[in-house]
């Protein structure tokens, strides 16, 4: 299987699959920790409310991203990135040359120096 112009082989997967969950949970407890934390030390003195749990801070995080982030996948987020740009339309209006000038560019920007030649 090919991933970012390089084949892959089986141990690659099995790792990612291993490493993706791991990651996922670290950073669950990070966030989560850093929430209790700072609340826990800061807005009890602040504001008098009480202090919370660590489940109560994951529970604030998920709150969050419900009431800022949304539960949509990226729909409209290429904007964001892009700054407003319409690359597809560029894209789309490219000579056959200028498209395999920037594809030449972006594979000297973006892949290892054995795959340049390919």
């Amino acid at each position: 299987m090919r991933c970012c112009g390089k084949e892959r082989g089986k141990n690659f997967w099995i790792k990612r699959a291993i490493f993706i969950p791991i990651a996922i949970v670290a950073g669950v407890f990070v966030f989560g920790s850093v929430v209790m934390l700072l609340w826990n030390s800061l807005l009890p003195a602040i504001l008098g409310v009480s202090t919370i749990t660590f489940w109560q801070a994951i529970g604030i995080l998920v709150l969050s991203k419900i009431l800022f982030g949304g539960f949509g996948g990226r729909h409209g987020h290429h904007r964001c990135h892009g700054h407003g740009h319409d690359w597809h339309g560029k894209w789309t209006q490219l000579t056959p040359e200028q498209k395999e000038k920037m594809k030449s560019e972006w594979r000297g920007r973006c892949c290892e120096p054995s795959e340049k030649q390919e």
